[in-house]
């Protein structure tokens, strides 16, 4: 690149077109010159360090090669952005480094290297050296055929997932985690017995605290050390992509924490933070808020996103709190905040920062996507910039979530007064990509468990959530369950614990989880579920208004109408004996497919005939209909 100085193994040293690529927000290949790099000089091998640290007084390399020694490896300054190198011979693998920083104001700061492939297990928080480029991939089927897939015509159900507590090491070595590796190939039995598309993995970028789930994150370009190496977490998304799983990762450019060791101020002054508090903090977190409208940082975060998809061959991101940047207000009081040049309360910089990064991304990597974590309103998050969207491709749906859980969480008597709460989300359907989203935030902090939520004595629990979770897998929009879920986990989800497998010991847990897997089995076959998510044309309401018996009943329909599926579910304790649901074709079969009232599920065993042949009595507005007891919390669905 440019002027860059070639080593001897093709390492590069920071040439003047590197800075001004950096210094205009647009080097999406940073993070092979700024961090910790194998490199040789005049015949002899080390590591070659670089840092952006402007605001400094004096930058040096200090770890286990020098005996932390702060002033044997001074860097030299480049200007004019302000970017410390060195080369270091004899340096070698798994060595621990950080950055000792003289301030102007005569502090002294240890920092870790915000760039580092590799980091010391926590409590340590040092970077370690490491070499990302010697894996050999065997995934170039998957990642060819990712290419040409459009995942919003396709199907996609999500596993979300947290590696240290989904199971722990029953010997209890390494704190109980399973390594990635070990991890992988419990998971894969796992994904392939349910058949999930998708698993996204929460915690991954390093960070210090385990009850921040991996939100507040210190160091952005390494997978954290708590499950292994650089490497296995490569054999991880490998493997997954050798099984035909897709791999997501959560994404934090939202906020960072403000340990000593991390990026607030990281140079002594503000660097990749707001310099304003009032812009430049969130409250509520006790967490700094990037700056959005200085390119070295828009280009830190913009490479870190390619960074995970290029050498780690990540499928997607889901960006976390979204909202939180889009609204300079977000979580502030009067006076905590400031308004953007036209006096409103939208951050400008934001905005930018998302039409770029996304048109970036998905440009960069055909059939990737980019999913936004979105909590408001904000109009056309899924649309093309050219079109002023944000450019993700998929935004989840917190008001389709907020609303099923306000509704599954009621008395069955009281449901009729919140019907409307199980329709509204398709009035707004086709404003966005959407995702439906059950997701670990939803049952934490004394929300209860997705069992726990529903009303009645115990098998009332699990019939309740077994029709809700019907109704999901119908709607349209994409799907997310987070662990456990599946099974019916009873206890709120700690990171301290593994998840209650045991329970699967209990016919009514089994049944569950057999049962979601038949819905999983359902949606990946049939194309209407998922072909014509965003439009009207794969959605049809039969009986979008019956109130006094709390029952939903639509149809899913695909490009071709061959294999349409009508859905019937009913949301209370009541036996219908002679329910009757309007159907548009005479000639014909509606063929039962699921039951959600079957034995082996955990139902009273209430039999459907295999299939019905409608009759010429007009219902629900359409010119045939078919009548059958519908059961209890009962749930069918039916092909014609």
């Amino acid at each position: 690149m440019g002027d860059s100085k070639v080593v001897s193994e093709g390492r590069v040293f920071i040439s003047e077109m590197d800075q001004y690529l950096f210094g205009q927000g647009i080097h999406y290949e940073i993070y092979r010159k700024l961090g910790a790099h194998l490199s040789v000089e005049e015949g002899k091998k080390g590591i070659y360090f670089a840092v952006w640290a402007p605001h400094a007084a004096k930058v040096c390399v200090i770890g286990e090669f020098n005996g932390w020694n702060k002033e044997s490896h001074p860097m030299e300054r480049l200007e004019p952005l302000g970017i410390y190198q060195l080369f270091v011979p004899d340096v070698g693998m798994n060595v621990m480094y950080k950055y000792y920083i003289l301030t102007q104001d005569g502090r002294e700061l240890y920092k870790a290297d915000p760039f580092a492939n590799y980091s010391e297990m926590r409590p340590g928080n040092a970077s370690m050296t490491t070499d990302i480029t010697q894996y050999k991939w065997s995934d170039s089927k998957w990642m060819e055929e990712r290419k040409t897939k459009d995942l919003k015509k396709e199907p996609m159900a999500v596993y979300e997932v947290h590696i240290g507590s989904w199971m722990r090491h029953p010997d209890g070595r390494n704190e109980g985690f399973y390594t990635y590796r070990e991890f992988t190939d419990r998971l894969v039995s796992y994904l392939k017995e349910m058949k999930y598309t998708h698993v996204e993995l929460i915690g991954i970028a390093e960070h210090p605290f385990d009850g921040s789930w991996g939100y507040q994150v210190t160091g952005y370009y390494a997978p954290t050390s708590r499950y292994g190496t650089p490497e296995d977490f490569m054999y991880l998304v490998d493997t997954l992509h050798k099984n035909n799983v897709g791999v997501i990762l959560d994404w934090v450019p939202a906020h960072f924490p403000k340990d000593a060791h991390g990026l607030a101020e990281f140079d002594g002054a503000p660097l990749f933070e707001y310099a304003d508090p009032k812009k430049g903090e969130h409250p509520d977190w006790g967490t700094k808020i990037f700056d959005y409208g200085k390119n070295e940082v828009k280009n830190f975060l913009i490479a870190n996103a390619i960074f995970w998809m290029e050498e780690f061959h990540i499928d997607g991101l889901r960006v976390d709190a979204v909202a939180s940047m889009l609204y300079l207000d977000y979580g502030k009081e009067s006076g905590q905040w400031i308004a953007n040049k036209y006096g409103g309360n939208k951050n400008l910089e934001a905005i930018e920062f998302f039409k770029h990064l996304n048109s970036v991304v998905l440009g960069k990597f055909p059939g990737s996507i980019m999913i936004a974590e979105e909590s408001t309103a904000w109009p056309k998050v899924t649309d093309t910039p050219e079109n002023d969207g944000l450019g993700f491709s998929f935004k989840w749906n917190m008001g389709w979530m907020h609303d099923f859980c306000d509704y599954m969480k009621l008395d069955p008597y009281f449901r009729k007064d919140n019907h409307y709460k199980m329709t509204f989300a398709m009035s707004y359907n086709s404003a966005e990509s959407y995702i439906l989203v059950l997701s670990h935030d939803e049952v934490v902090h004394l929300k209860c468990s997705m069992l726990n939520k529903m009303p009645g004595y115990e098998w009332d629990k699990f019939a309740n959530l077994r029709v809700g979770y019907t109704y999901m897998f119908g709607h349209s929009g994409k799907k997310l369950l987070f662990m456990g879920q599946d099974f019916a986990q009873e206890r709120e989800w700690s990171e301290a614990r593994e998840l209650d497998w045991y329970l699967l010991e209990n016919d009514l847990h089994c049944g569950m989880k057999e049962y979601v897997a038949e819905l999983l089995k359902l949606y990946n076959k049939y194309p209407c579920l998922y072909e014509l998510d965003r439009s009207y044309d794969g959605f049809q309401w039969i009986n979008a208004d019956d109130t006094e018996k709390s029952i939903y009943s639509f149809i899913r329909k695909d490009s071709a109408e061959k294999n349409n599926l009508l859905f019937v579910l009913n949301f209370t304790p009541m036996e219908r004996t002679d329910y009757r649901v309007g159907v548009p074709e005479l000639k014909k079969k509606y063929k039962v497919m699921l039951n959600s009232d079957e034995k082996r599920f955990g139902g009273n065993g209430k039999e459907f005939e295999k299939s019905y042949k409608a009759e010429k009595i007009p219902w629900d507005g359409q010119p045939y209909s078919i009548g059958f007891e519908l059961p209890p919390y009962g749930a069918v669905v039916l092909k014609f």
